[in-house]
């Protein structure tokens, strides 16, 4: 006689499904991690490649570093007479997308500064900071958040005394600006109350961050953070300073 199929029991199926949840709970996060790690390494070249564009100005324009713009958003990026250091790149490297880090989602200062702009390359034309005591200003030119300055300070490669700790540009985020590490936004500035809060983790890790030399880490911590180097004479960005003009009383608030 010809055997009858077999269903699946009710106990069976709920066995089955019951496997397919703990798998899924285990290889999901996996792939979550996989997927922000590829995201750090992709911002980490972009990075990197602004480097090697900034190095290249610079042989151009004996040994001149670019003149110094953040932040503008009158007009913001994209838009005719907008002011940022990622144009006076763009011939070197050819594609404005390096200046774009995929890890950037943006601050929730942006609704107030660019309404509808979801990044900072989006407002400002770049997801990376350019250190400003390493870039030239120019008296009546660099600008930033819209507001000219009204000082000249040339900056050539060869002034830099120690261009391997030298923090020329980095990642706009890092996750100890966070209220968490940073309680009263008096040391990096981020995550202040209302309307002036800039902060959002981009990456639960760190941040590029690229130093006068060219080379590049990932920066992990306050620490490394702290340490680097952020004027041409070599002062380090949490070391402590009197300058009126600092206001967490570290060369960071005078320098990045």
């Amino acid at each position: 006689m010809k055997k009858g199929t077999r269903a699946f029991t009710l106990i069976e199926l709920l066995v089955v499904i019951a496997i397919i949840a703990i798998l899924a709970a285990i290889l999901f996060p996996v792939f979550a991690r996989a997927k922000a790690a590829a995201k750090n390494t992709a911002c980490l070249s972009n990075a990197r490649q602004v480097a090697l564009s900034v190095t290249m100005y610079a042989t151009d324009y004996d040994d001149t570093m670019p003149i110094f713009y953040a932040y503008n958003s009158q007009p913001p990026a994209g838009q005719p007479g907008h002011k940022g250091v990622e144009l006076l790149l763009l011939p070197y490297c050819k594609n404005k997308d390096v200046f774009r880090s995929p890890v950037d989602t943006g601050g929730p200062y942006l609704a107030n500064d660019v309404p509808g702009a979801t990044t900072y390359w989006e407002a400002y034309g770049s997801s990376y900071r350019f250190t400003h005591c390493f870039f030239s200003t120019v008296a009546g030119e660099s600008s930033q958040n819209n507001r000219l300055y009204t000082e000249t300070s040339i900056v050539t490669m060869g002034s830099i005394a120690y261009p391997a700790e030298s923090r020329a540009m980095r990642a706009e985020m890092f996750p100890f600006f966070s209220r968490e590490y940073d309680k009263d936004c008096s040391r990096y500035g981020y995550d202040c109350p209302a309307p002036w809060n800039y902060y959002r983790e981009w990456s639960s890790t760190g941040g590029s961050m690229i130093f006068c030399d060219g080379h590049a880490k990932w920066i992990t911590g306050a620490g490394q953070f702290d340490d680097a180097r952020v004027d041409p004479l070599g002062h380090r960005s949490g070391e402590p300073t009197s300058h009126p003009d600092a206001w967490s009383g570290t060369w960071y608030s005078l320098c990045d």
